[in-house]
């Protein structure tokens, strides 16, 4: 059975919990293995071919702390021959210029050292004037809003992962 990673970066624990439903809506810790960025080595990463980045966009446009501590670590890692999904939780309506900025930092480093990005999400149904986190027309990956549209996360985490468990073989 495929073995996938799911690295996540929280500063309120959001972004934990939202790493815990897509874990759930796979099938368990049977088949997603959480871990906190703000524990995690470059080593962690050599165990899986498929992973899942989560981070959510603080301040204005920015990383999350951890994921900010962790960035240059990135350059260590073998990313080659990986599939990886990423998640971001962030506000449309408080932060529309740089929504979801994170989950586009840390994608663009990612390919950039061999990764393929899987999972891309479309915008409709978001209110944003602009993100780090669209290309072609897309996200790069699931882009979550607990702060305004908290109804819309469950249909969206079950949506991506039905798309994950293709993608991913599982």
């Amino acid at each position: 059975m495929t073995k996938i990673g799911l690295f996540f970066g929280t500063q309120t624990g959001n972004t934990e919990t939202l790493a815990e439903a897509i874990q759930k809506a796979f099938g368990g810790d049977g088949v997603v293995t959480l871990h906190d960025i703000a524990d995690a080595s470059p080593d962690d990463f050599s165990d899986y071919n498929c992973l899942i980045i989560g981070c959510p966009t603080w301040n204005i446009g920015e990383l999350q702390s951890d994921w900010e501590g962790f960035f240059d670590e990135l350059d260590g890692i073998d990313f080659s021959g990986k599939q990886v999904a990423f998640f971001g939780a962030g506000d449309q309506v408080g932060y529309a210029d740089n929504f979801q900025d994170a989950m586009g930092i840390l994608a663009e480093k990612i390919t950039e050292l061999g990764a393929t990005t899987v999972g891309q999400w479309p915008i409709d149904g978001y209110d944003f004037s602009d993100s780090k986190a669209v290309q072609n027309g897309k996200f790069v990956g699931l882009a979550l809003d607990e702060d305004n549209q908290p109804e819309l996360t469950d249909d969206r985490i079950s949506a991506w992962v039905a798309q994950l468990k293709s993608t991913f073989g599982v």
